[in-house]
């Protein structure tokens, strides 16, 4: 065996040192197995990796990462690039990525773009610097050239949204049509006609995607949009505050405003409450993403759900599918992540003699079940 290869590892109990011998010893296979078990080669059977996988926990064995990249030709890392770490819904993104990683072998690097062209280049750069393996492209918009350069060079890429076609580009697409829909058919049904919508940056892919969502679900319901209920916000507490400011500022007001996302939401809720407006009596609120103080907000907040785990656990799996893929087998099939309305408080009856109806504690924070017809 490759004399690079060996990490001895003492156990802290016995002090007896265990290298990749001592784990194909326990696990009752060959150091080859181990070897390529610990640099997740694909063939390796299910079974054989379940019991050097334990060997390695029970004998407290750490694998010597730069030994393995020396010899696999792999650096054991995943890139992660997020739009902004300062955003609530980044955080639960990042620790559900780096979970599912770390129990596939891997470790991450982690890069935030805050919405900056020029910081996405740079984070691409440093990755690509640091030999990872692959990276996720967890922006939802990246520019399209930079995209295509990577996919040219056949590098393991998966990205949210990718506005770009290529079969060696893995792309998750997300249904903000059906999170959507139902959350402007929910509030159709409370009596609410009037609807305005505070989008993303609309450089992003995602918040064109999102505002298209709203007005098709408008549209399918039949009630007219005005312009200047249609505003372009940063995804950020102080757009959300101006975006309402200016809406109300009109002195043409809705009955409800959606949001491209739940920071939005609550910049939202702070200038209805500067406003002298109450939710949901005066106005109703929905958000988008689902951030964990979603429901801590007052009221709580009625938002669509997009789950950072079906998000993280589809992009480690096409990042490993692709680094053990053959070379030019296309990978590229796109996966689609659904959406759905989680109903809270922020949402109630247009008409105030109906408040009587209004859904009890024990409706509130439940997923919307409406069956909404596919025709569309």
């Amino acid at each position: 065996m490759d004399k690079r290869c060996r990490s001895a590892n003492s156990n802290p109990a016995t002090g007896k040192k265990f290298d990749m011998r001592s784990v194909a010893a326990r696990a009752g296979v060959s150091t080859a197995t181990v070897s390529r078990t610990i640099n997740n080669v694909p063939s390796v059977d299910a079974a054989l990796a379940k019991r050097v996988w334990e060997a390695i926990k029970e004998l407290n064995y750490r694998p010597n990462t730069s030994a393995r990249a020396l010899v696999s030709g792999r650096s054991g890392l995943l890139g992660l690039i997020v739009s902004e770490i300062t955003n609530p819904f980044f955080p639960e993104l990042i620790q559900s990525f780096e979970h599912i990683a770390v129990k596939r072998g891997y470790e991450i690097l982690i890069a935030s773009t805050s919405y900056d062209p020029q910081k996405m280049n740079d984070c691409v750069r440093r990755m690509l610097e640091r030999s990872v393996d692959g990276i996720a492209v967890m922006t939802f918009g990246m520019e399209e050239p930079l995209l295509g350069e990577l996919a040219a060079h056949h590098f393991p890429l998966v990205s949210v949204d990718a506005g770009i076609k290529s079969t060696r580009v893995a792309t998750l697409a997300i249904d903000y049509r059906q999170g959507l829909r139902q959350a402007v058919q929910h509030l159709a049904a409370l009596g609410h006609r009037e609807m305005a919508f505070i989008s993303g940056p609309m450089h992003l892919h995602s918040s064109k995607a999102r505002q298209l969502a709203f007005l098709e679900s408008m549209r399918e319901i039949g009630a007219p949009v005005k312009s200047s209920w249609v505003r372009e916000g940063n995804h950020r507490l102080e757009g959300g505050t101006a975006c309402m400011h200016a809406i109300l500022d009109t002195g043409d007001v809705p009955s409800a405003v959606l949001c491209s996302n739940d920071v939005t939401a609550i910049g939202v809720l702070h200038a209805l409450a500067a406003s002298g407006l109450r939710v949901p009596q005066d106005m109703s609120v929905v958000g988008f993403d689902d951030i964990p103080m979603a429901r801590f907000t007052v009221p709580p907040l009625t938002t669509i759900r997009m789950s950072p785990d079906d998000l993280t656990s589809a992009a480690v799996d096409s990042l490993i599918a692709q680094i053990g893929a053959a070379e030019g087998e296309s990978i590229g099939v796109p996966k689609e992540i659904k959406t759905n309305l989680v109903v809270r408080q922020t949402t109630n009856f247009r008409d105030k003699s109906m408040q009587a109806f209004a859904p009890g504690p024990s409706d509130l924070d439940m997923p919307h079940k409406t069956v909404l017809s596919e025709k569309h």
